[in-house]
């Protein structure tokens, strides 16, 4: 379970829950840094040797510095496997526990952030945060190689040693003060990027509908113009940077420039030897490599700490009941009932549902099947709320299709490898659904695949009509053949014969299983054993389709699209004085006295 408090407190949890490698990071690189530091007291033993002329320590001196190669190679090889391993760690961490909240919540993720923030945040999000939580088990041996040098050289020459001493703490912080105003440019970049990455996953996503309306140019335009406002803003992050790693080189520089000063001072007054200022300046110099990763965590905590917001931000959403649920993870049967609206769909029926708003038809859908994303009044299927029991159970008993399916890439035997009950099969699922022509289709676009189950779908099913893939989502979910079935416009995007065809078969394959399908469409309501009207939040008529088409005008103008004003002529030509019917005059009469009154 992430910690999604915060941003910090999430990169907290990462790096917690990897010590391993953090320590195992952080031994490789002492290893290694400390022995790039050990070179210049070999290279100082070495100079004395030679001043001495005394071959046995210039033999010492020699072993000494291919001990530091062989550390150093060896030190650098396992620091970066281990880093690497780190970050791969981080981030693969990072995916799963995105994966795994993005299914929990379903839905409802896609109506509390947008779709392209939970593209940024799985891909290049993931990245940074890996890069941080890498980073700083190399930081941290960096940052103990520059104290131990620093306390290595006070021993060594207290003279030139407390000046690298006191310099090289300025050395680190001198940057300090830059630090927020980098942050807010990379916060500002991180932030115009995600919103450059929304507007092009809807644009891809709409795409289609796009070249309909002759839109291309439009929306070209405005990614345009996002794309340059990340190039702006990318571009002053950069020089505030490039700002901060110009100063880490001038400061180094400046202090090699006074060592060597104050140092030629002191060995000309004969206060410390040649190989002791050899030692000390060679110290300064490879000092400067511990100390480029003070810049480099610096900035990955500044790339990372926006993106560890976002993604917490989207592992702190939670579903609006307790998908662990309270009740025995069984699967109930009966009558579904929602006690809201006071819809009743038996045991065994094909129940039609009529809803004049689609977006209160696709929540009504979502409560049908429990652990809705918003809080309410949870459906009972067999008396037992469908909201207390664990979410696999709830799913189990009651499938919804809502009325945007989508299909994964991949074969079509992947497709429909699903949990089912096995008493549906594949053939007789795609006979329902009539996908006859999209077999077709997907064969012959899949040249090696003998059998038609393994054509393969594009991403999205990109490369299908929005009918074919409908029906092909509408087979997935016959093949699983639940206890109760709820289908949410099932046949919005097929011509009406195909359509009439499809009705025939869902009542056919479903025939002593309930289901529920939310439809305006004549040929479905006509099949359906059971019509309900819903309006305003509450059942307004039950009946038979013919039945309610003849007696109840609210169902009556929403099955045939009628306008209100039509509804208004027709009531009053069925309604003239005195009991007549009413002639046009007396229509007007009415219209004109309605509209005095409104």
């Amino acid at each position: 379970m992430p910690d999604a408090r915060s941003g910090p407190r999430f990169l907290w949890w990462l790096g917690r829950n990897q010590l391993g490698g953090q320590f195992k990071s952080l031994a490789w690189g002492l290893l290694h840094f400390t022995s790039v530091a050990g070179l210049p007291f070999c290279v100082g033993f070495a100079i004395e040797a030679v001043v001495d002329r005394s071959g046995t320590r210039l033999a010492l001196a020699g072993g000494l510095l291919a001990l530091c190669g062989f550390a150093v190679a060896l030190g650098d090889t396992f620091l970066h496997r281990a880093a690497v391993t780190n970050w791969i760690t981080a981030a693969a961490r990072v995916q799963q526990v995105l994966a795994r909240k993005t299914a929990q919540l379903g839905s409802a993720l896609t109506r509390r952030v947008a779709a392209g923030e939970v593209v940024a945040v799985s891909t290049g999000d993931v990245e940074k945060i890996g890069w941080f939580v890498e980073a700083v088990s190399r930081f941290t041996a960096a940052a103990l190689t520059v104290v131990l040098v620093c306390v290595g050289l006070v021993f060594y020459q207290p003279a030139l040693g407390i000046v690298v001493a006191v310099g090289v703490p300025v050395l680190a912080l001198a940057v300090l003060p830059l630090l927020p105003r980098a942050t807010r440019r990379a916060d500002v970049q991180r932030e115009k990027a995600g919103r450059a990455t929304e507007l092009a996953s809807d644009t891809v996503a709409g795409l289609r509908v796009l070249r309909g309306i002759g839109g291309e140019d439009l929306f070209l335009e405005r990614y345009r113009r996002a794309s340059q406002e990340v190039r702006h803003a990318a571009v002053r992050s950069a020089r505030m940077w490039a700002l901060i790693s110009g100063i880490q080189v001038l400061l180094p520089g400046l202090l090699m420039i006074a060592v060597v000063w104050y140092g030629v001072g002191l060995a000309r007054d004969g206060r410390i030897t040649v190989g002791e200022l050899v030692t000390v300046y060679s110290a300064v110099m490879l000092l400067t490599y511990p100390l480029r990763h003070f810049d480099e965590i610096a900035m990955a905590y500044s790339f990372s700490r926006p993106s560890a917001k976002r993604a917490a931000r989207v592992l702190s959403l939670e579903r609006a009941t307790d998908t662990e649920g309270s009740r025995e993870a069984v699967t109930p049967s009966g009558d579904l009932y929602d006690p809201a609206t006071g819809l009743l769909a038996p045991a065994g029926c094909l129940t039609a549902v009529v809803c004049g708003d689609p977006d209160a038809a696709g929540r009504l859908a979502e409560r049908l099947g429990g652990h809705a994303p918003e809080k309410g009044t949870s459906a009972l299927l067999g008396g037992v709320p469908l909201d207390e029991l664990p979410l696999d159970a709830a799913r189990t008993a009651v499938l919804v299709q809502d009325k945007d399916p989508v299909l994964l890439s991949g074969t079509l035997r992947e497709l429909f490898d699903v949990p089912a009950s096995g008493e549906v099969t594949a053939e007789e699922a795609l006979d329902a659904a009539q996908c006859g022509d999209v077999l077709e289709a997907l064969a012959q676009g899949s040249l090696h695949a003998e059998d038609p189950l393994d054509a393969r779908i594009t991403e999205r099913g990109r490369s299908l009509s929005g009918g074919q893939r409908q029906r092909l989502a509408l087979a997935r979910s016959l093949i699983t053949d639940p206890e109760v079935l709820v289908l949410d416009e099932p046949t919005s995007a097929v011509d009406s014969h195909t359509e009439a065809r499809i009705a025939q078969g869902i009542r056919s394959l479903r025939t002593g299983r309930t289901t529920v399908v939310f439809t305006s469409s004549p040929l479905l309501l006509d099949l359906a054993e059971r019509v309900v009207l819903v309006r305003d939040g509450e059942v307004a008529a039950v009946g038979v389709h013919r039945e309610l088409v003849h007696k109840e005008p609210r169902y009556r103008a929403v099955v045939t699209r009628e306008t209100d004003e039509e509804a208004a002529v027709e009531a009053a030509m069925d309604s003239g004085p005195k009991g007549r019917k009413a002639t046009l005059s007396d229509v007007l009469d009415e219209l004109e006295e309605i509209e005095e009154t409104a």
